[in-house]
C-alpha cells in the first residue's frame, strides 16, 4: 500500500494540502515532468488521484528521431511516446517541449568541454541545475503551476519556512546526489511524491492505475551516449579532442602512447593498450600534457578534495564553517552511501578531507554532503571536484601532487 503524505497545518491554523500549499487540491496547478518511465508517470497518477490540477510536460532533449528505437536512454522518441499515452490514460492534459537547442548549449557541450580537460563529467547533474530546474521551472509557473514535480527518489520537508532536501526512505533508489545543485529557491518549488515510497510499490501502484509503463525498464544510458560510448561522441562533436600522446607511469617512466585522453578514464584497468609486470590503473589525465599516467591501485587512494561551483543548501552559511571544519559525510559516486568526511571553506576555498579515503575520484565529478548517512540525512549541499590529493604521491614524494589550498575556488 502506498504512503501518502497527511494533511498539515501551518500556525494550527491554515489548511495544507498534501504537498504542502495553501488550497485544495483542486484550486492547485501542478506540472508535473513526465520522462515517459514508471516514475514520473505514477507522479502524475497519485496527483490526478488526490484531485490535483495536474499537467503534463515532457522535453525533447536529444535527436527525437533516432532515439525512437533506442532503449535505455531517457527522453528519447520512445518515451514521449509513453509519456503521451500515460497522459491520456490519466486524463491530464500533455504537452512537450522542444528544449534540444538548451540541451545541447548547457548539458551536451558543457560535457564535451569537460571531457576534453580531463575530467569525468556528470552530464545528469548539469540537466537538473539548468534545463529541469531552471528552464522547465520558469514554464511551470508560467502555466500557473503552484509546484513542479518529479519522479526523483528523494524526499523535501519545510524546516524553518523553507524547504530542505533530504534522503529517500528507498536507500537503493537514492538520487539526492544527482541534485545536490538544486538552489533554496527552487527547493521551494520543486515536490517528489516517491520519496517515501520503494520502487517496488512505486510499480504497483503503477499497475493500479493501468499504466502500460508499470513494467518498463529503468533508463540507464546518458541519453546522448548511446551503447555508453563516450569518445566516440565527443569524437563527433569536437574532432580535435583525439590528440595522441603519451602513456607515463607515475614514476617518470613512458610505457607507450595513446589516441586521446578522452578514450581513458581515471580508475579504469582494462584496455590501456600497455603491458606491464604489475596491474596497472589510470591515476589521472594529464590534458595538457596529453598524458594518460598509470599506477599501481594505491595511487588511486585520495583523501582530500577541493571543489568548485559549491551550492550550500544547508543551514546558515557555508562562509560560517567553525574554523577545524565542519564533520559531515560525503559522496563522491551515486551508488555508494554517505561516508564520515570533514568539510573545510576558508579564504574562498572548499575543501573536503575523507576520513576513510576513497579510490579512483576524479575531477568533474561530484561530491555531495549530508549531515548523516541514514535514510533522513539531510543534503547540505556540494560541489563539482576540482582537484584531488593522492595519499600514494604525498607518502612517496613527501609532498602533495597539487597544493588544493592554492586552487582558487569559488565558495558559492
Amino acid at each position: 500500500m502506498s504512503r501518502v503524505a497527511p494533511f498539515a497545518t501551518t500556525n494550527g491554523c491554515r489548511m495544507l494540502n498534501s504537498l504542502d500549499l495553501p488550497g485544495r487540491p483542486g484550486d492547485t496547478r501542478v506540472v508535473v515532468a513526465m520522462s515517459g518511465g514508471v516514475d514520473s508517470s505514477v507522479v502524475a497518477g497519485l496527483l490526478k488521484r488526490e484531485g490535483y490540477d495536474v499537467v503534463g510536460v515532457t522535453l525533447q532533449l536529444y535527436d527525437h528521431g533516432e532515439a525512437t528505437h533506442r532503449k535505455g536512454a531517457c527522453c528519447a522518441g520512445q518515451d514521449i511516446h509513453d509519456a503521451r499515452e500515460v497522459a491520456a490514460a490519466l486524463g491530464i492534459p500533455h504537452y512537450v517541449l522542444d528544449y534540444e537547442e538548451r540541451f545541447r548549449h548547457a548539458v551536451i557541450d558543457r560535457f564535451a568541454e569537460s571531457y576534453m580537460a580531463g575530467e569525468t563529467p556528470i552530464p545528469c547533474v548539469a540537466c537538473n541545475q539548468t534545463v529541469k530546474f531552471s528552464d522547465l521551472l520558469d514554464t511551470a509557473r508560467s502555466l500557473g503551476a503552484a509546484a513542479l514535480a518529479t519522479g526523483h527518489y528523494v524526499r523535501s520537508r519545510l524546516v524553518d519556512g523553507r524547504r530542505a532536501l533530504f534522503r529517500p526512505v528507498d536507500a537503493d533508489r537514492d538520487q539526492s546526489w544527482f541534485l545536490f545543485a538544486t538552489t533554496a529557491e527552487q527547493l521551494d518549488f520543486l515536490r517528489f511524491p516517491l520519496g517515501d515510497l520503494t520502487k517496488a510499490e512505486t510499480r504497483e501502484l503503477a499497475r493500479e492505475f493501468g499504466l502500460a509503463v508499470a513494467d518498463k525498464h529503468d533508463s540507464q544510458d546518458i541519453c546522448f551516449v548511446p551503447q555508453g560510448r563516450y569518445a566516440d561522441v565527443i569524437e563527433r562533436l569536437k574532432p580535435e579532442a583525439a590528440a595522441p600522446g603519451e602513456i607515463v607511469h607515475v614514476d617518470g617512466r613512458v610505457l607507450g602512447r595513446h589516441d586521446g585522453i578522452i578514450h581513458y578514464t581515471v580508475g579504469q584497468r582494462r584496455g590501456l593498450g600497455i603491458s606491464a609486470g604489475e596491474p596497472l590503473f589510470v591515476i589521472r589525465l594529464d590534458a595538457a600534457g596529453a598524458r594518460v599516467v598509470v599506477g599501481p591501485r594505491e595511487a588511486l587512494m585520495t583523501r582530500r578534495l577541493a571543489l568548485r561551483e559549491v551550492n550550500w543548501i544547508g543551514p546558515g552559511a557555508l562562509a560560517d564553517l567553525p574554523a577545524d571544519g565542519l564533520e559531515v559525510h560525503a559522496k563522491v559516486r551515486s551508488s555508494r552511501p554517505p561516508q564520515p568526511a570533514v568539510l573545510h571553506a576558508a579564504g574562498g576555498v572548499v575543501a573536503v578531507d575523507l576520513l576513510s579515503g576513497e579510490h579512483g575520484v576524479a575531477p568533474g565529478q561530484a561530491c555531495v554532503l549530508y549531515d548523516g548517512a541514514g535514510e533522513d540525512a539531510r543534503v547540505l549541499g556540494g560541489g563539482f571536484i576540482e582537484a584531488t590529493e593522492s595519499v600514494f604521491a604525498r607518502e612517496r614524494a613527501g609532498a602533495p601532487v597539487r597544493d588544493l589550498e592554492q586552487r582558487t575556488v569559488a565558495a558559492g
